[in-house]
């Protein structure tokens, strides 16, 4: 009576342990497969995209720097980016030298807005190879001294007379400090600025001190640039008197009517000697207008060799200054963002952008900007 459920129960076992070989077997089997693919995934990584499309895990990182066209521009690129490209984007914001000693580092790997002489590092770097350029990101960028147009010349519609029409250069700074008195000096006038850590500031500085306004004037220089523009806002919007440091593109020039006043015109020989006694801490011994110049874009070098397709779309991203300053009039006017100004800026010039992209990717950004 026991010998048959004996018999069983080893048959069963035989079964049990047939069944369990065949398992493994297959896991074996299975786990050679996932460990082939798996090669073959590493292989594949390595492997050079025939399109040389961009591969890390990572987001591509823009360079903020803090004023308002550089971060605009970059939302207009990162636009393109992500929507015509299928790539994450990101940036790090902060002041010129920090964020481009970032770039070569290897933390950033784009600047959209480098003003050439105001980035002392940028040259060393170009010849070394740890950026490259590729283009000019907007052409014709004009700073200086400046003052509201209707200090010269009236405004008959507000009602303003004019108040120094023979104001027209650095020279005649001195005959007029009376106008811009400082309010916190009344003894002498007061010109605005760039923010301290701009090398414009430092160039200012310079310039200041070789026209000698140290005895006429105070240089002020607000925390932000933000700041600098709302001073000149907030005299122009009264009709008060203004002088300060300003720039072409922003919004300002785009918006109010100001005058540049004139300065020893500008040689190579010159701008040299200012930037040897900015470097030294001393007073030039001799000062011209800035160089109209246009900013550039540049990237990482490593960068660059491993997103030739972003490289590509960004040796033919190029705009002007009157793209620039009314897209941040825009952004101005309607108090918004440099997100919103950016989609305003792809929409208002679809011919300019559409002709630095593949057309399969000007289709993907078209579609991106009629779904928001």
């Amino acid at each position: 009576m026991m010998l048959y459920p004996v018999r069983r129960m080893f048959a069963l076992t035989a079964l049990l342990l047939a069944l369990a070989l065949v398992v493994a077997a297959c896991e074996d089997d299975g786990a050679t497969d996932d460990a082939a693919e798996d090669a073959v995934a590493d292989d594949t990584e390595e492997v050079a995209d025939p399109d040389g499309a961009w591969h890390e895990e990572r987001s591509i990182v823009f360079a903020d720097y803090n004023w308002d066209s550089a971060i605009l521009l970059n939302r207009i690129a990162q636009f393109i980016v992500e929507e015509g490209y299928g790539y994450e984007t990101d940036t790090i914001p902060g002041e010129t030298i920090p964020l481009f000693q970032g770039q070569l580092d290897g933390d950033i790997d784009v600047s959209m807005e480098i003003w050439v002489d105001q980035m002392p590092p940028y040259q060393p770097a170009l010849d070394d190879g740890s950026v490259v350029e590729l283009g000019n990101s907007v052409d014709d960028t004009v700073q200086g001294w400046w003052i509201p147009t209707y200090m010269i010349e009236g405004d008959e519609e507000r009602g303003i007379e004019p108040m120094t029409p023979d104001l027209r250069h650095v020279e005649d700074l001195p005959d007029y400090w009376e106008y811009f008195q400082d309010p916190e000096d009344s003894e002498k006038g007061r010109l605005y600025d760039g923010v301290a850590g701009w090398e414009a500031e430092r160039i200012n500085e310079a310039k200041f001190a070789y026209y000698e306004l140290d005895e006429y004037y105070n240089r002020f220089l607000p925390g932000s640039g933000a700041a600098l523009d709302t001073s000149l806002l907030t005299a122009y919007e009264q009709g008060e008197p203004w002088l300060g440091y300003m720039w072409t593109p922003t919004w300002i020039a785009g918006q109010l009517d100001i005058t540049l006043l004139e300065e020893p015109e500008y040689t190579d020989e010159c701008w040299a000697e200012i930037a040897d006694a900015v470097d030294e801490g001393r007073t030039p011994e001799t000062a011209c207008a800035w160089p109209i110049t246009e900013a550039v874009i540049a990237a990482n070098s490593a960068f660059a060799e491993e997103a030739p397709d972003i490289v590509a779309f960004l040796e033919q991203f190029s705009t002007n200054e009157t793209h620039i300053s009314e897209a941040l009039s825009y952004m101005a006017e309607n108090d918004v963002g440099p997100d919103e100004a950016a989609h305003w800026f792809l929409e208002e010039y679809e011919d300019l952008w559409s002709d630095w992209v593949p057309e399969d990717v000007a289709d993907r950004v078209r579609d991106a900007i009629n779904n928001q």
